[in-house]
C-alpha cells in the first residue's frame, strides 16, 4: 500500500489509535465508539450498496477525516481531557482503520 506524505489517516492514527487501549478500562467507551463508527460508515457507504458491502475505502475515509478536521479547525476545537463528540468520532475512525486494515496497523 502506498501513502501520500500528507495522508490525514497517518497523523490521525498516531494521535488517536492509543485511545483504543482505553476500551479495557471504560466499557461505555466501546459502545460510544461503536455508535460513532456506525455513523461514519453510514456517511461513507450508501444504503443502496447493502449491508454485505460495508467495506470502508481508505480514500473515502481520508476525505471524511479532512472535512471533519477542517471543521474542527474552523470552530477552534481543542482536545479535552476526557471524551467529547470529536474525540469519540476520531477514535471511531481509528477503530475503522484498524478493523479494515487501511494502513496495515
Amino acid at each position: 500500500m502506498e501513502f501520500s506524505p500528507g495522508c490525514p489517516l497517518i497523523d490521525l492514527v498516531a494521535t488517536y489509535m492509543p485511545r483504543l487501549s482505553e476500551f479495557t478500562f471504560e466499557p461505555g467507551l466501546v459502545a460510544a465508539v461503536d455508535q460513532h463508527a456506525a455513523a461514519v460508515c453510514d456517511a461513507l457507504i450508501p444504503a443502496q450498496r447493502g449491508p454485505e458491502s460495508r467495506t470502508v475505502a481508505r480514500e473515502e475515509l481520508a476525505d471524511y477525516v479532512l472535512g471533519f478536521t477542517d471543521w474542527l479547525s474552523e470552530v477552534d476545537w481543542t482536545e479535552p481531557v476526557g471524551h467529547d463528540f470529536a474525540t469519540l468520532r476520531l477514535t471511531a475512525v481509528c477503530w475503522l482503520i484498524r478493523e479494515h486494515d487501511l494502513l496495515g496497523v
